[in-house]
């Protein structure tokens, strides 16, 4: 049975101090929830406070550290940037790649996830791979091959053991941070196309395995609707994870 996980983006948000109080708070309200119904639940603070949020995650639990992004190189004269050996040398265990923001924002591309992927892994992380259509992509009736573009030069490059480490985030970027959020129907439309999409560049078995995560707005409110669809395996929370209540409310969702 494929993992189910929430996993909490942080973004370029709180203090330090605000970040620990925060994870202690999840950490008292959720611990029970991730015992009890068991999905992975991954911290995704800034760079700064990752060893810090780590330490406060509860001992021998579900709860897992996880980083926003990680440079492509193992080491060397790249001021400013982060290795996924050093992220892994702080307790990290995921990573996200290719967000819609650092793909806008930054230019990120598909050959350079492709890189970034193979660094992850080779560090031993997990990353969570996004992948998403623009407003217009989606009026424009493209979301399928625009989609299935990102996964094919993004992706599925990989071995069917680098792929195995993969959780993938469907982020419709028309509903990231709009108030829009796509229906559970319209999720679970995506979702079951990427699953297929897994099932031709590997097989069947690997796409009954992987994990496949909403990434769109997805909220206290919405998350019981979009995890009950079969191809929709958690979320990757954005402007929710930043409140304890509502982020607990979420992986309790299951």
């Amino acid at each position: 049975m494929r993992q189910k996980l929430v996993a909490g983006n942080w973004k370029m948000n709180l203090t330090y101090p605000e970040a620990l109080a925060l994870v202690g708070e999840i950490a008292s309200l959720a611990g029970e929830a991730v015992a009890a119904n068991a999905p992975t639940v991954v911290i995704c603070p800034p760079f700064p406070f990752l060893h810090g949020v780590g330490q406060q995650l509860p001992q021998a639990s579900n709860f897992h550290l996880g980083a926003q992004n990680c440079h492509q190189k193992e080491s060397g004269a790249f001021t400013g940037e982060v290795s996924a050996k050093m992220l892994a040398s702080v307790g990290c265990k995921y990573v996200i790649l290719g967000h819609s923001e650092r793909r806008q924002y930054f230019r990120e591309d598909d050959e350079l996830l492709g890189q970034k992927l193979k660094a992850a892994l080779a560090a031993g992380l997990k990353p969570i791979f996004c992948v998403g259509e623009s407003l217009e992509t989606r009026e424009a009736d493209e979301t399928f091959s625009y989609i299935g573009k990102q996964l094919t030069d993004g992706l599925f490059h990989l071995s069917n053991e680098e792929f195995a480490q993969v959780v993938i985030a469907y982020e419709p970027i028309w509903a990231i941070g709009t108030g829009r959020t796509a229906t559970s129907a319209q999720a679970q439309e995506v979702h079951a196309f990427i699953r297929e999409q897994i099932a031709r560049a590997y097989d069947a078995q690997a796409a009954l395995d992987t994990t496949i995560l909403y990434g769109g707005s997805a909220n206290a409110q919405n998350a019981k609707g979009l995890f009950a669809q079969p191809d929709v395996d958690g979320g990757l929370i954005g402007g929710a994870a930043l409140k304890a209540a509502d982020f607990t409310t979420i992986i309790r969702s299951f």
